[in-house]
């Protein structure tokens, strides 16, 4: 999930998250509208795409290894 989160964040400039409450169907289906007051807008910063690929792929390498460390992998 941290990898293709920070993949998305390499591709957006920003994003819009609207509040559960008040939310109207048309404020998704109407682009060109202006947004209303329960909308948040939210900017990555430039490091935060890479950190979060990173954390991401960190864990992915963890993942990979832990059967050698427990000696559960079988050469066949």
């Amino acid at each position: 999930m941290a990898i293709i989160i920070g993949l998305e964040c390499l591709l957006i400039d920003s994003a819009n998250f609207y509040s559960a409450s008040d939310t109207e169907a048309g404020a998704f289906v109407n682009p060109v509208a202006a947004p209303t007051s329960n909308v948040q807008q939210w900017r990555p910063k430039e490091w935060f795409p890479w950190v979060i690929l990173s954390a991401g792929g960190i864990t992915v390498l963890y993942a990979v290894t832990l059967p050698k460390r427990f000696g559960g992998a079988s050469t066949a």
